[in-house]
């Protein structure tokens, strides 16, 4: 079974679109520890919201992890993970963080309780929940 995973970034560095137009994209730059493990975590076939910070604050889609435990190819000092993603699905219906902070049963959820970390964890009833809410 699949691991369930929310991945965010401001779409006037890296978007959807172009995740998309690259068909596959390295997950790099990330500098925080919580999401560095999380990183360390991910294998191949894991699940993860693509999420828009910053503008729109919305999941957009889903892409699935190609390639796991890799080195960040941006640093420098070997320190830092990352991982490769392929786009798997746009959503018609964009979930907004106003939509899934207004919904109880997300209220555990890690983009909702660590809002500043940017690869989550999802577990997944949320994942569920999020995907019917993208259903409309």
């Amino acid at each position: 079974m699949p691991n369930y995973w929310l991945v965010k970034s401001e779409p006037f560095k890296y978007s959807w679109d172009d995740l998309v137009e690259e068909v596959e994209g390295t997950w790099d730059g990330v500098r925080n520890h919580s999401a560095k493990l999380n990183l360390r975590a991910m294998e191949v076939g894991d699940e993860c919201f693509f999420y828009h910070s910053r503008e729109g604050l919305e999941i957009v889609g889903i892409c699935e992890v190609s390639v796991s435990g890799i080195m960040d190819p941006t640093d420098e000092t070997g320190k830092w993970d990352a991982v490769k993603v392929k786009p798997k699905r746009k959503f018609d219906n964009f979930v907004t963080l106003k939509q899934i902070k207004a919904e109880p049963r997300l209220a555990e959820c890690e983009l909702v309780r660590l809002s500043r970390l940017s690869v989550a964890k999802i577990k997944p009833d949320e994942w569920k929940l999020i995907c019917e809410m993208a259903e409309g």
